[in-house]
C-alpha cells in the first residue's frame, strides 16, 4: 500500500490515465456509450436509472469525503474549498439529480460498473493529491484565494455548474407528463449547441483545474473532454437526424458554442 502513495507513482499513474482517456475519446467516436438515448439490449442486463445513476456517481463522493476526513489540513484554506466545491457537484449528482429524472429507463450494469472504476479512481487522484501530496510537495497557503488562478478557476467552475443544472433542468421538462414524443431542447445554451449539459460539465472541471493548479485536475478535465465530447458528437448526429430542417436553420454545434 505504501507504493501506491508515493508521488512518483502517482505521477506515473496520472499519466497512464491521461493515455487511456484518449483511448477512450477515440473508442467511443465509433462506439456508443449505451445509457440514456444510446441505450440498446446489446449491452446487457439493466438496472433503474436513478438506481445506477446513485451507485455509479456516490463512491467519488465518499472517496473524496474519507480522504479528505483522514488528511490533517482537512479545516485549513483554501483545502476546505477545495473540498467543498468538489462535492458539491457530486452530492448534486449522487442524490439529487437521480430524484428528479423521469421515467423509468435503464442503465446498462456494464456502463454502471465502468464508470464506479473511473470515479473511484477520480476521487483517489483528486483527494490524494489535494489533501496528502499537495501539503508536502506544493503546499496551498491561505494566501490562494486571492490569487488570479484560484479566483478565475472558481468562477469558471461555479458558471460550469450553474449550466449545468439549467441544461439537466431543460432537458427534463421536454415533455409533459404522458407525452412521448422527441423534442430538440432550445433554451439556455442549447440554442447554440445540441448538449449544453456536458458543455456545463466539462467548464465546472476546467474550472476546477485552474483553481487547484494542478495535473490532478488537468487530469480530470482532460478524461471529462475524452468522455463526453464524443458523447456529444453521437447526441448531435442522432438529433440531426430527427430534426434535419431545424438542424439547417438554426446552425448548431455539438459541444461548445460557436466552435464544435
Amino acid at each position: 500500500m505504501e507504493h501506491l502513495s508515493s508521488i512518483e507513482f502517482f505521477n506515473n499513474f496520472l499519466f497512464v490515465m491521461a493515455l487511456i482517456g484518449f483511448v477512450v475519446f477515440v473508442a467511443l467516436y465509433f462506439v456508443d456509450a449505451g445509457y440514456g438515448k444510446m441505450r440498446t439490449d446489446k449491452w446487457g442486463p439493466a438496472i433503474n436509472n436513478k438506481v445506477g445513476w446513485f451507485l455509479m456517481e456516490v463512491p467519488v463522493f465518499i472517496a473524496m469525503l474519507y480522504l479528505w476526513g483522514i488528511s490533517p489540513i482537512r479545516g485549513r484554506i483554501p483545502y476546505l474549498l477545495f473540498f467543498l466545491l468538489f462535492e458539491a457537484h457530486y452530492f448534486q449528482r449522487s442524490f439529487i439529480f437521480p430524484m428528479l429524472m423521469r421515467g423509468n429507463g435503464k442503465m446498462p450494469l456494464v456502463i454502471m460498473g465502468l464508470s464506479v472504476i473511473w470515479n473511484l479512481i477520480n476521487g483517489y487522484i483528486q483527494g490524494y493529491w489535494l489533501f496528502h501530496f499537495a501539503p508536502v510537495y506544493r503546499p496551498y497557503d491561505a494566501s490562494w484565494v486571492s490569487d488570479p488562478r484560484f479566483i478565475i478557476g472558481a468562477l469558471i467552475f461555479v458558471t460550469g455548474f450553474v449550466i449545468n443544472l439549467h441544461s439537466d433542468h431543460v432537458i427534463r421538462n421536454l415533455r409533459k407528463p404522458g407525452d412521448t414524443s422527441h423534442y430538440l431542447p432550445k433554451q439556455g445554451l442549447y440554442k447554440y449547441v445540441t448538449s449544453a449539459n456536458y458543455f456545463g460539465e466539462i467548464t465546472e472541471w476546467l474550472g476546477f483545474a485552474i483553481l487547484t493548479w494542478s495535473w490532478a485536475g488537468v487530469l480530470f478535465f482532460w478524461f471529462s473532454c475524452c468522455n463526453l465530447v464524443p458523447r456529444a458528437n453521437s447526441i448531435y448526429l442522432r438529433y440531426e437526424k430527427e430534426f434535419p430542417d431545424e438542424f439547417d436553420r438554426r446552425k448548431l454545434k455539438r459541444i461548445i458554442p460557436f466552435i464544435y
